[in-house]
């Protein structure tokens, strides 16, 4: 169980409108979906030939939080998590709670306002397989504290800093690692971009100028974009129409 500690483990598309996230979704990047009944309460899963790597929530009316993407990650130990990152400034929006058959998790917000679950599956599968069409394979958190950020994620996950870019204006890039194996970065969340600090994942695509033209075409936005990124890759942060964010990438062949 240990193996899983840090990992992003799955994904969930906190929506307003969960029958156009999936229309919309489905359309951009090629995902499949599939229900899921617990208890008599449907539960649609994303997925890739069949294999599930997140779902689609309905936000209830009235609810705090804004659209967004959250990233579950893996914990040996939920609860333990739960009461560290409460002694390190976070809130819980969630207690940890138990999906029979599934696993134990709970919803936090970081100290900065980010929100992120901590999860610990009933099956956990091996962590690190080299990622598909249609993986999340960057996940990147905006934040008004990087040093902070780094810190709390740090003892919570065991994230260790990789390499620092200068961005200039914009600051510092701080890539963070879990072991050898990069998994996103941090940087300094720019005032005049709405909302609290939030965490953004990366889908990969095989043409991201396609991928683009079908987020426009089914009601999406292109922020910024595309560019190409240190390394080769190539990427564009894009909006979907319920308001949730969310980046396409362009992996260069290894």
């Amino acid at each position: 169980m240990a193996d899983i500690r840090g990992c992003f483990l799955w994904f969930d598309c906190m929506t307003p409108d969960a029958k156009g996230a999936v229309e919309f979704y489905t359309a951009v990047t090629g995902w499949q979906t599939q229900v899921w009944d617990a208890a008599g309460q449907p539960y649609t899963m994303w997925t890739i030939d069949g294999r599930p790597i997140g779902g689609v929530m309905q936000l209830p009316p009235g609810a705090e939080a804004p659209p967004h993407w959250m990233g579950h990650i893996g914990t040996p130990d939920v609860d333990a998590t739960v009461a560290r990152a409460q002694a390190l400034g976070a809130k819980v929006w969630v207690t940890p709670t138990d999906i029979p058959s599934v696993g134990r998790f709970a919803v936090m917000s970081d100290p900065y306002g980010a929100i992120f679950s901590a999860y610990t599956p009933s099956n956990p599968q091996p962590p690190d397989a080299p990622p598909a069409l249609g993986d999340i394979t960057w996940h990147e958190l905006g934040t008004s504290d990087v040093a902070g950020a780094l810190a709390f994620y740090g003892e919570l996950f065991g994230w260790t800093a990789g390499t620092a870019m200068d961005m200039g204006p914009n600051g510092i890039y701080q890539i963070y690692r879990r072991g050898t194996k990069d998994l996103g970065g941090f940087y300094l969340k720019p005032a005049e971009m709405p909302g609290p600090s939030s965490w953004m994942f990366y889908i990969r695509v095989d043409d991201l100028e396609a991928a683009m033209a079908r987020t426009r075409a089914h009601g999406g936005q292109v922020l910024i974009g595309p560019h190409e990124v240190p390394g080769g890759d190539r990427i564009a942060m894009c909006r979907d129409p319920q308001g949730a964010s969310f980046a396409l990438v362009w992996l260069k062949a290894a």
